[in-house]
């Protein structure tokens, strides 16, 4: 029951924000679960790809999806997912745990500063969009998020996309890059029920948010989200640094 209702969670907010769902799964699947970190990394891409794909097909059809920005900052991203998962490998579990402490504390920092859009959206440059997919593809590949709490506001202040277009864009971002990720990881441990549980009550609650984009504005969400993350996040810092010096 305790995972139905984490998947569903996750996925509800990886739909309705575009991303930030995702950076629960790990912690969910340590602590929660009982699954050591690499496990976890590995299973987590694989439960946020298919929750990120299923997002971006109903954005799809809702008409707020940018093939051609998703193709061109996935298509970056996805080598860079593949080498940096290649390179996490060579880190111990509880470093690893470490980085992730400190990635979640900078998610809420732009969790708490919701993007906005320019009166005058900035020209979609190549560059830009390529320099972003690899950055967000090395934290996909190495530490197993998607990365959703990235991309959306580089779609909104770089590439210039509205706010519900740049949702669906990075769930079509996330769901490439976490197929690579996947790639580098491949023939690591997966738990298998723990995958097919996260991951169909996952879709389900993605697909709910996905619609809710039209009809609830998440600012209230995105604040409250970002709070519980700083708290998790500073549990995990403390945890991880607490076994290094012991």
């Amino acid at each position: 029951m305790l995972e139905v209702l984490l998947g569903f969670t996750i996925g509800l907010t990886l739909g309705l924000l575009g991303g930030g769902g995702s950076i629960l799964t790990v912690p969910a699947l340590v602590y929660l679960v009982g699954q050591n970190p690499r496990t976890a990394v590995t299973t987590s891409l694989m439960i946020v790809g298919a929750n990120s794909l299923s997002g971006a097909l109903t954005h799809r059809v809702q008409g707020t999806l940018n093939w051609r920005v998703a193709l061109l900052f996935g298509g970056s991203g996805m080598a860079m997912a593949y080498l940096a998962a290649q390179v996490s490998k060579l880190v111990s579990s509880t470093v690893l745990l470490l980085l992730f402490a400190l990635l979640m504390l900078v998610v809420a920092a732009f969790m708490v500063r919701k993007p906005k859009a320019r009166e005058t959206p900035p020209p979609q440059h190549w560059p830009i969009i390529v320099t972003a997919g690899v950055v967000v593809g090395a934290l996909t590949g190495f530490l197993g998020v998607g990365g959703g709490f990235l991309i959306v506001p580089a779609l909104v202040m770089l590439v210039g996309l509205p706010m519900q277009h740049a949702v669906g864009t990075s769930l079509m971002v996330i769901a490439m890059n976490s197929v690579s990720g996947l790639l580098g990881h491949w023939g690591e441990r997966i738990d298998w029920p723990v995958t097919l549980i996260f991951g169909a009550t996952g879709i389900a609650g993605t697909l709910v948010g996905a619609r809710l984009t039209r009809h609830v504005k998440p600012e209230q969400l995105r604040l409250l989200f970002a709070i519980f993350v700083i708290g998790l996040g500073l549990f995990l810092l403390y945890d991880s640094v607490t076994k290094l010096i012991t």
